[in-house]
């Protein structure tokens, strides 16, 4: 069975970032006939905090992006213990004692003698009298012993990708604390949970040369990995440091639909168009992972919102009813409204700036050269009530006949009035909505 999973670190807001391998993993899941595992790596107790937990788990769920299985690795210590403890008996995972300061030295001088900031191993050399004394007032960090070998695995994107073990350094597996980093708790949580399949960032493609060697000395068969490419913005800059104002929370505030936001970052850096898509399960029949490439994707806000308004343009009324009633919009003329509204808005925020419309509780726009036009209107359609689908074709007819006016200079003075706006709906089959 194919199982993919997502698993982010509760340690700040999810992002677009975040939202692309998060995305990619349930549609690959879900086209397979699968499963998709929502694990929290919140190890780092730390920096981890519960209200994050919360936030992933409410945005994943506004976004539709359901689970089949949750777990929590700080649930997993026992796990992680034994399989430190079985690479430490075959003499994979060694203790080292440098601070962070002496090896930042030693990268320093390897700069400068024009070589690779690599690991020397120089822990490997010590005696165990060496080892004994810095023990006692040393805590060690735990690297894993690589082969120096080429590592080579056939990407689901990149095809077939390579890594030269022997230019990395050993991976540190377990902090000076005790605490372990993400490189062996994920291969442990991938064995135990049956991964099959993980779509992840470029920046992971070393790491799973060092999480292969690892499936293997734990012996596990290592999953299939697929790295897409990452995120810039219009001008091809990395999003990195404008990731926090893109957080999918601030995105569902600015009043973007859940399935603009999906529909356009499920096509995002594929060689299929961006189109909206009316349902996950449309979403789920387009996927292709052959479709991705290695060119960088580049985000930009503008066509977001413009798919997004391309949604709401046929957005069906029943998934706004519940809105526009608390918005104080009567059911009687709710489906009607929204019908005539929905292609004129770029989010529902926009909403109540329609229903102020609606009841009259807009600001008129008249232009001084205007006034006494706009009085003659306004005599003419309170005389023609009750307003119906013919009142504003039958008034402004007279109106034309009357002031000579034509064009935009016999309607729009009238649009403004009524709605203190220059644009809008078919003012016909606005105006019998309107409360006056």
């Amino acid at each position: 069975m194919t199982i993919t999973r997502f698993a982010p670190s509760p340690t700040g807001r999810l992002h677009v970032g975040n939202l692309r391998p998060a995305l990619l993993n349930w549609l690959y899941a879900r086209k397979q006939g699968g499963q998709f595992v929502l694990r929290i790596d919140d190890t780092d107790a730390e920096r981890s905090k519960e209200e994050h937990v919360d936030a992933i788990k409410r945005d994943l769920d506004w976004l539709g992006l359901g689970w089949d299985r949750f777990e929590r690795q700080s649930e997993r210590l026992d796990r992680y213990d034994a399989a430190a403890d079985e690479l430490r008996a075959s003499g994979r995972l060694y203790p080292c004692y440098e601070t962070a300061t002496e090896l930042d030295i030693r990268r320093k001088v390897q700069r400068n003698a024009g070589r690779p900031p690599v690991y020397d191993r120089a822990a490997l050399k010590l005696t165990d009298e060496e080892r004994a004394k810095l023990a006692e007032d040393r805590r060690p960090h735990w690297r894993f012993k690589l082969d120096q070998t080429r590592v080579t695995w056939t990407d689901g994107i990149r095809g077939e990708t390579n890594v030269d073990c022997g230019s990395v350094s050993d991976p540190v597996l377990i902090r000076e604390d005790g605490g372990y980093l993400y490189t062996l708790c994920s291969v442990c949580d991938d064995i135990d949970f049956g991964i099959s399949d993980v779509i992840r960032g470029e920046d992971h493609v070393t790491n799973t040369a060092t999480q292969i060697q690892i499936f293997d000395a734990l012996g596990g068969a290592a999953t299939a990995f697929a790295h897409h490419s990452l995120l810039v913005d219009e001008e091809g800059a990395s999003l990195s440091k404008r990731l926090g104002s893109l957080t999918l929370e601030s995105i569902r505030d600015q009043g973007i639909e859940p399935l603009a936001l999906l529909s356009y970052m499920a096509r995002l850096g594929s060689s299929d168009p961006i189109e909206p898509r009316a349902s996950h399960d449309e979403l789920i029949a387009g996927f292709d992972l052959n479709s991705y490439g290695r060119a960088p994707a580049r985000f930009s806000p503008g066509d977001l919102t413009a798919l997004n308004t391309r949604i709401l343009h046929t957005k069906p009324y029943a998934d706004v009813a519940a809105l526009l009633r608390d918005a104080g919009v009567p059911d009687a003329i709710a489906e009607p409204f929204w019908h005539l509204i929905r292609e004129n808005i770029e989010e529902l925020d926009a909403i109540p700036a329609w229903v102020a419309i609606l009841k009259g509780d807009c600001e008129s726009v008249v232009d001084a050269e205007d006034a006494d036009y706009v009085a003659t209107a306004r005599a003419r359609l309170n005389a023609a009530k009750p307003w119906t689908a013919e009142t504003w074709k039958a008034v402004t007819a007279d109106l034309k006949t009357e002031t000579g006016r034509k064009g935009r200079a016999l309607f729009m003075p009238l649009r403004k009035a009524l709605t203190g706006r220059t644009d809008g709906p078919d003012m016909a089959a606005l105006l019998p909505l309107l409360d006056r």
